[in-house]
């Protein structure tokens, strides 16, 4: 049994409450997804909880179903709730789904803090950790950088220096489950800071991290491949966990692939020093390539700015992509109107 604080609760959702509230309605948590089917957690335990036709009848696209962190409003029965409202999220991390369709998956919501695990063995990459940053900053939540494994890495100092370059203005800690380095660290930042996601990519050790921060074995885990340090799935779907004395832990499945979704913002704040130093540009509209004058190309590190022009493409050519999906879907809502005018006359006129 938990309180709605313990679940994260907060005034953000209370306000909603206050116009949302009915009798028969109980406030209730989304803590994982599986297969059209939602496990809640509310103040009388946990169940398994299914859409009310009305809301997914109504849903305009996948966003506007729950997702795992959401805060939704159900009917109890013996067995399965039924959801029938989503709150309003105060934050969301995330991507593009995978493959050629123009969607939004939402990886995890109201979370306010995201600890972005990355591990430094061979798998280390500045460039993926300014990816990551950016969406982290879209999302709304704090970030905080989790450098993982430091017991296996020989240059900690030399990678830790990248890190910070890559992660400008972020704070970073370095862990390790093995000698216990940054475990207490992270306890504390768990406990005080509300709903803490992790994400990062396969074989970083989140599930790990995980079993340390809990002081109990609650995840499994499995060992990287020696031959690569390439990791394996250990979580498999997206889970939420009430952490004893505490706070809220988000854990998420290893991420193969992450694609920007709705990330200007979020690649501002990422190359925050892109932007300071284009003040000293000659030309306003100066792209940084080619330019004369310009203040970017000399002081930022080549594959940091390489990157920053990398995401910057990439977020055009999505925005372009969603364009066009809009406008076909337009198109296709404008012919069912037509047909169903026409089906209205022709039977009119029997």
């Amino acid at each position: 049994m938990y309180s709605l604080q313990a679940l994260g609760w907060c005034d953000f959702f209370e306000k909603q409450w206050q116009r949302k509230q009915k009798a028969e309605l109980v406030r209730a948590r989304v803590s994982e997804e599986n297969r059209g089917l939602y496990k809640i957690i509310s103040e009388s335990g946990e169940r398994w909880a299914e859409l009310r036709g009305k809301l997914r009848h109504e849903a305009a696209s996948r966003e506007m179903l729950p997702a795992v962190g959401d805060w939704v409003l159900i009917e109890e029965h013996d067995e399965r709730a039924t959801i029938h409202f989503v709150f309003e999220r105060r934050s969301k991390f995330s991507r593009k789904t995978a493959g050629k369709k123009t969607a939004e998956q939402i990886v995890a919501a109201n979370m306010d803090t995201v600890l972005l695990v990355s591990s430094l063995n061979r798998e280390f990459n500045a460039r993926r950790i300014e990816r990551y940053l950016t969406l982290a900053w879209e999302s709304a939540a704090r970030p905080v950088l989790v450098l993982n494994k430091s017991d296996l890495c020989e240059s900690v100092s030399e990678l830790c220096v990248q890190a910070e370059n890559a992660a400008m203005g972020v704070h970073i800690v370095v862990g390790s489950i093995v000698s216990g380095e940054g475990i207490r660290e992270l306890r504390e930042i768990v406990r005080t800071g509300g709903t803490t996601g992790l994400l990062g990519s396969s074989g970083v050790g989140k599930s790990s991290l995980i079993n340390s921060i809990l002081g109990r074995e609650m995840q499994m885990t499995k060992e990287v491949r020696e031959s690569d340090d390439r990791g394996r799935h250990t979580t498999t779907s997206r889970q939420l966990i009430v952490v004893p004395g505490g706070g809220v832990l988000l854990d998420t499945p290893g991420m193969r692939e992450l694609q920007l979704w709705d990330a200007s913002d979020g690649i501002g704040q990422a190359f925050a020093d892109a932007h300071e130093l284009a003040q000293g540009c000659k030309f306003r509209d100066c792209s940084h390539h080619d330019e004369p004058g310009c203040a970017v190309r000399g002081a930022m590190d080549e594959e940091r700015l390489a990157n920053y022009h990398k995401l910057q493409r990439e977020e055009e050519f999505l925005e372009s992509k969603k364009d066009d999906a809009l406008r076909a879907q337009r198109t296709k809502e404008l012919r069912k109107m037509m047909k169903d005018v026409s089906r209205f006359y022709r039977e009119r006129g029997r």
